[in-house]
């Protein structure tokens, strides 16, 4: 009994072994990814957010995958830039005609994706995420926890699009 339980576990293991990441998502064959600096080229630009959103995308691909990072040339490469980054009011308040309740942050993504192991998987496609905040929030104060929201976010977004198996 003791061996068949072994034999099962084993068999357990080695069929979870492959190309499969923590996610689901399925990298192939692939072994390395790389992935560039995402430069914020949008009209409002914060420079911050430029290291913020590429450190997330290296940091998601390497927490939720088997591959490893590499700085380039990688089976999956990843590049591109910050598009638009944007403050805007939403939701008026009825009480204050003219004030405004909340805000909205969006950022946006435009991402070169590379499979070489295959290349019928690649693409280029913008990615969007946005989060609203009180208007009467300091947004200086609250700046950095925003981004740091918004790039997982868009993290997440990109690893399901290039990986993901749904």
């Amino acid at each position: 009994m003791r061996a068949l339980i072994f034999v099962s576990i084993t068999l357990l293991f080695n069929a979870c072994t492959g190309g499969y990441s923590f996610t689901g998502g399925d990298v192939g064959d692939a072994k390395t990814v790389s992935i560039q600096n995402f430069p914020n080229n949008a009209e409002l630009v914060k420079p911050e957010l430029s290291q913020v959103f590429s450190e997330k995308l290296r940091d998601i691909f390497v927490q939720q995958t088997p591959l490893e990072l590499v700085s380039r040339g990688g089976d999956l490469q990843f590049s591109g830039e910050i598009r638009r980054y944007s403050i805007d009011p939403i939701n008026a308040q009825a009480s204050n005609l003219g004030s405004v309740a909340q805000n909205r942050l969006t950022v946006e993504v435009n991402v070169i994706y590379i499979n070489e192991k295959e290349p019928d998987k690649g693409f280029e496609r913008s990615f969007s995420r946005f989060v609203d905040f009180d208007a009467n929030q300091d947004i200086n104060a609250i700046e950095a926890e925003l981004h740091d929201q918004v790039a997982q976010e868009l993290a997440e977004n990109i690893l399901n699009q290039s990986i993901g198996n749904w």
